[in-house]
């Protein structure tokens, strides 16, 4: 979608970050409510050629856009051997490779950053982090980059949020640098702070709905998203809609913090109209990963409502639609937003899941260990308990194959280490962001067989 149709919506939607949006459609009648499903595909009734999830879509309105938008069918590829590096983790988010082979982790509360080694040695939590909560009683950790100079600079990128009884605050970015020896960070400077920085919603900042994926692209700079922090219902706040807040946007910085080079929403009408410069792409709802393909493209999963959990393509300038089109329904039963799944000038997910999984993070696989799955794409799901492999081809999702089923785990992050293997982050927790949550969460490592 190009920048004068997303001004128009602006306009058109005449919502601030001051205030509380609603939809201007409501139903005629009462929606009939939407069928009781499963919390899960049946893993053990696999068919070849048949689609992974064989329960009913919640929304009996939706129709796929396009052949193959979802549900593609099943395909068995490799065999894997499956390693459980560690079990003694604390709600661990993100996952980075340090050049020595050892493991960087952050555990989003309390938050903190540990290096693992290869056997499973977790050390004690890197120093530096405290004091960045700035008036908050804790900070969270959310994501983590490497410089691609590490090996020479030692620098580090993280997302982290204040956090206090249950509420949390805006999204920020730091940058860092990490003295492995001493197991400490120093030189940690906030480089960029989304806004709103506090709820200004008696519906948001219940610790949900964050976003904080972040990546760095083959440009230099870094990609991060926010989420829209809403509560629900069936009329949602239209801040994703809007130009004037970073809610519900991926966004495109510089390693200093300052709005990218090229970033669509920076022309004289869009500063009168108030629009925050960092934007890259707006209409984002629950943005739970973000990555880079083998080709420099950036891809993102997100959350929808109950059904219509999405894979995108991000594209400069595009609109990806929530609350105003969405494949889901809201939690009750009832119709959410406008009621449509499609509309012209809002762009399609490349493909969907409905009824939801509860989709994390995403990578792309670009290794040689298993020559199975070039052309592979991971999605970790939190409901689902399982590791999606997508094949893409030309553009869209041609099989599909659930993988780590029998680890009946959260799965939070998937990544491909540098020796070809596939790394993924159990979570132990539940829905939340919580202090509560048990040790237990899991490093795993798959390799062939």
């Amino acid at each position: 979608m190009n920048r004068r149709l997303a001004a128009a919506i602006v306009c058109l939607m005449s919502t601030s970050i001051l205030g509380v949006g609603v939809l201007a459609q409501t139903p005629a009648t009462p929606p009939p409510l939407a069928p009781v499903v499963a919390d899960k595909p049946d893993y053990t009734a696999l068919v070849e050629g048949k689609p992974v999830d064989s329960r009913v879509n919640e929304n009996v309105r939706d129709k796929p856009a396009f052949p193959g938008q979802t549900r593609a069918p099943y395909h068995k590829t490799a065999p894997y051997k499956l390693t459980e590096i560690t079990a003694g983790l604390h709600a661990p988010w993100a996952l980075g490779f340090l050049p020595d082979g050892k493991f960087l982790v952050t555990e989003k509360l309390p938050g903190t950053l540990r290096v693992i080694s290869p056997d499973g040695n977790i050390a004690p939590p890197v120093a530096g982090v405290d004091g960045l909560a700035q008036g908050w009683p804790q900070t969270g950790m959310f994501d983590l980059v490497l410089d691609p100079k590490f090996a020479s600079n030692h620098r580090i990128y993280f997302t982290f949020f204040g956090f206090d009884r249950g509420m949390i605050s805006g999204i920020q970015v730091a940058r860092a640098t990490f003295n492995q020896a001493a197991n400490a960070l120093r030189d940690v400077k906030v480089i960029f702070k989304a806004r709103p920085q506090t709820p200004n919603d008696n519906r948001t900042g219940i610790g949900s709905r964050s976003g904080g994926r972040m990546v760095m692209g083959k440009d230099g700079y870094l990609y991060i998203t926010i989420g829209d922090r809403d509560t629900g219902g069936s009329y949602p706040w239209l801040v994703a809609q809007t130009l004037d807040t970073h809610l519900g946007k991926i966004l495109r910085i510089t390693t200093e913090g300052k709005p990218a080079p090229g970033n669509p929403f920076t022309g004289p009408k869009d500063k009168e109209d108030g629009a925050y410069p960092e934007i890259w792409a707006i209409g984002g709802r629950s943005q739970e990963g973000l990555t880079v393909d083998n080709d420099g493209n950036i891809w993102e999963t997100e959350h929808g409502p109950r059904g219509g959990d999405e894979l995108n393509l991000v594209k400069r300038g595009a609109n990806y639609g929530w609350p105003v089109v969405t494949h889901g329904i809201d939690y009750p039963g009832n119709p959410t937003g406008d009621n449509e799944a499609s509309r012209p000038g809002i762009e399609e997910p490349v493909y969907y899941w409905s009824p939801s999984p509860g989709v994390s993070q995403v990578a792309f696989y670009k290794g040689d260990l298993f020559p199975e799955w070039k052309n592979s794409v991971f999605v970790a799901t939190l409901r689902g308990n399982a590791l999606e492999r997508l094949t893409l081809s030309n553009g869209k999702v041609v099989n599909e194959e659930p993988l780590l089923t029998e680890v009946k785990m959260r799965l939070r992050d998937v990544r491909v280490g540098p020796d070809g293997a596939v790394y993924v982050l159990s979570d132990s927790g539940g829905g939340s962001i919580t202090n509560n949550t048990p040790l237990g969460s899991k490093l795993l490592k798959l390799t062939p067989q």
